[in-house]
Parts: structure tokens; C-alpha cells; sequence
């Protein structure tokens, strides 16, 4: 079958298998290419290594002063989450009350059910974006290396208040991704234990403050040393000296 877009593929390789799917009514091929090693070997300049701290608030809050804000507060991802809201609701209705006896009122409802797929489609795909936007704004400030947390995920969803928060920030596919693209520019990804007190440390004196409370946003120290919190905790993750390296 011809392409219709041209380097999908990449030239002089051999592929190996092929998944068709469907989804939302369009149908997707997933092709499994060896193209042998795609690292890039050159040697380029490295600039300063940095920290990363993840958070609800702002998605990334990086060591060098950037920030990357929380997606899921935008118009757009609001305006398509009312959408959807609305067509589940409709969807419940005709449910409840026709329960699929006239043929009129089940073609409505696969129109209620495409509608709805499309609309999770669309969620997905621009927050996966969004999260591949991140990781190439990082990954192209060539630094000597990322250190970033290993964040608990799984325990994190266990917290009924934040659990759906956590779930739209797709931190498990940010690690997953920021690997992959750290592999193939040579960049070092450290991964910092998760009971590592990235966000109780002050990064001037390193006194652990203990009774550090999620709703406190600003970091005091008795030193004297004042910071955003989750800034300091990209400084103190970048200082680490005890990690693991990222495959």
C-alpha cells in the first residue's frame, strides 16, 4: 500500500510486522521498523544540567527558571471536558429511557457513543503532545544531564482527592518519553529515589523541614534562604548525588 505522506518511513529499512486498530472510527496502522542504531554519536557542547520537578500546579518547574504550566487549566482542555460532559450526559438519558428498544433511538445512541470516543480521542492526543512539547524543550537545551524524581504513581493515585488530577498529567508517559529522547541525544537522565526529600531541603543550608505542608507554596528556611517550593525542589534534585541512570 502506497503512503500517501512522504518519510514516514524511514529510508533503507526493513520492516518487520504491522497492527492494525480502530479508533473513533478511524483506523490507525502501527508499524514495527529496524532501523538499527539511531543515536546521535556527535559530540555537540553541553550546557548546564538541570532538575526537574513535576507538580499539579505547573506541570514541569525546571532548575534554569523555566515552567511549563498545567494543561488541563487551559480553555481548550476545559472547553473539550464540558463537551464531554454534556454528550455523556445526553448519552445517560436516551439509556435510561429508550433502552435501546426503536431502531431510531439506537442509531442516535452510536452517534452519542462515536461522539463520545472522539472527544477522548482529542483529550488524549493534546495532552500527549503537550507532554512530547515538554520533553523536546528540555531535551534540546543540550545539558550535561536531567535529574528528575522517581515519583510513585500508582501510590499517588491512591488519593481519592487528586487522583483524577494526577492522571491528566501523564507523568508515567513524560518519564517514558524523556528516556527515549535522552537515549538518543546522549543526555544522562538521573532518576532520584522517591523518599529523597527534594521539596523539605533547603537547598542553602540543607536543613530538612519536616513539617512542610502541601499548601505551603513558599519555602522558608531558618537561614534565611526564601523560594518558590518547587523550584527549590528542582535544585535539590539537580545537587542529588545519589541516583540511578535511566536505560
Amino acid at each position: 500500500i502506497r503512503f500517501k505522506e512522504f518519510g514516514y518511513i524511514p529510508l533503507n529499512s526493513n520492516i518487520k510486522s504491522g497492527t492494525i486498530t480502530k479508533q473513533s472510527n478511524k483506523y490507525f496502522i502501527s508499524l514495527l521498523v529496524d532501523v538499527g542504531d539511531s543515536r546521535d554519536t556527535a559530540e555537540s557542547i553541553k550546557s548546564e544540567p538541570i532538575g526537574i520537578d513535576l507538580g499539579l500546579k505547573d506541570f514541569a518547574i525546571v532548575s534554569n527558571n523555566m515552567k511549563f504550566k498545567n494543561i488541563n487549566k487551559s480553555k481548550k482542555i476545559k472547553k473539550l471536558e464540558k463537551s464531554l460532559r454534556r454528550q455523556q450526559r445526553s448519552l445517560s438519558r436516551k439509556l435510561n429511557k429508550n433502552k435501546l428498544k426503536e431502531v431510531k433511538s439506537a442509531n442516535n445512541i452510536k452517534k452519542n457513543i462515536l461522539e463520545i470516543q472522539k472527544l477522548n480521542m482529542r483529550l488524549r492526543n493534546t495532552r500527549v503532545e503537550y507532554v512530547r512539547f515538554v520533553v523536546n524543550s528540555l531535551v534540546k537545551l543540550s545539558p550535561q544531564f536531567i535529574a528528575i524524581e522517581d515519583l510513585n504513581v500508582k501510590g499517588m493515585m491512591k488519593n481519592r482527592c487528586l487522583s483524577k488530577a494526577i492522571s491528566k498529567q501523564n507523568f508515567y508517559y513524560f518519564r517514558l518519553f524523556l528516556t527515549q529522547q535522552c537515549n538518543k541525544s546522549n543526555i544522562e537522565l538521573r532518576v532520584v529515589d522517591r523518599w529523597f526529600p527534594s521539596s523539605k531541603t533547603c537547598n542553602c543550608c540543607g536543613q530538612i523541614k519536616t513539617d512542610l505542608k502541601l499548601k505551603d507554596r513558599i519555602y522558608k528556611c531558618d537561614c534565611g534562604y526564601i523560594e518558590d517550593r518547587d523550584l527549590n525542589a528542582s535544585y535539590n534534585l539537580k545537587d542529588c548525588l545519589i541516583y540511578k541512570i535511566a536505560n
